[in-house]
């Protein structure tokens, strides 16, 4: 009940399987869309209905645009082995250590137990950017490059925040960014702007949307050269 009454700005209204959740009608429509677009987000709320999930699938194997995938399109594409080395290198994949799990048949433990050589596997087998989400966060090429983050926010371990991160990352890539230069900055940007907010709140407590008044702060002061 609160989920249907709390309505939101909807640019583009696409047909429905259920109240809130989108479809594999809904294709054409949102096909049309990236045409133009310069980035897509694939993911957040959506939901784990199988029509969603062919829809998401679909759209990862045939959008020209840039697409970053977080949450339930990680789930939809673990789901869909066809999909494994088809989405390519402009696709950037957000799994926490259990998503990547489901991703990759390894268990989140030995995921755990090597992230940087677990997140290179996984984007030379997934053919994308992988970004591996964590204390330390692994970004991933699938030619072999690989950058990790030196930040460790356990404040950011709450829901939303990885929403947050792919948020950034795609915009960034609308700006201009290369897709792994985007996910890069990004990481460090959303963790850096997670560091300042648990300096004066702690590690428990922190919220998605605190991040958001943060990140033009850390933007600012990443291009005058400080961080």
């Amino acid at each position: 009940m609160l989920a249907a009454k709390c309505t939101e700005v909807m640019a583009t209204p696409v047909p429905e399987v259920a109240p809130g959740a989108v479809g594999h009608a809904a294709y054409d429509s949102i096909l049309r869309q990236l045409a133009s677009a310069e980035v897509g987000i694939v993911g957040p709320g959506l939901g784990r209905d199988s029509s969603t999930w062919r829809l998401v699938v679909d759209l990862t194997l045939h959008a020209k645009c840039p697409l970053v995938i977080d949450a339930d399109g990680l789930n939809a594409l673990a789901d869909s082995p066809r999909s494994k080395g088809k989405l390519g290198k402009n696709r950037v994949l957000t799994p926490h250590p259990g998503e990547l799990s489901r991703l990759t048949g390894k268990t989140a433990e030995a995921i755990n137990a090597d992230r940087a050589g677990a997140a290179r596997k996984a984007a030379k087998e997934w053919g994308t950017i992988v970004v591996l989400k964590g204390a330390r966060t692994v970004v991933a090429h699938p030619d072999g490059r690989v950058s990790e983050d030196p930040h460790e926010v356990p404040a950011l371990a709450s829901g939303g925040t990885g929403d947050v991160l792919s948020g950034i990352i795609g915009g960034l890539i609308a700006q201009g960014s290369d897709p792994f230069s985007a996910a890069v900055t990004g990481v460090y940007v959303h963790a850096a702007a997670g560091a300042r907010i648990a300096q004066r709140l702690g590690d428990s407590g922190l919220l998605a949307g605190d991040l958001l008044p943060e990140i033009p702060l850390v933007m600012n002061v990443l291009r005058q050269g400080g961080l």
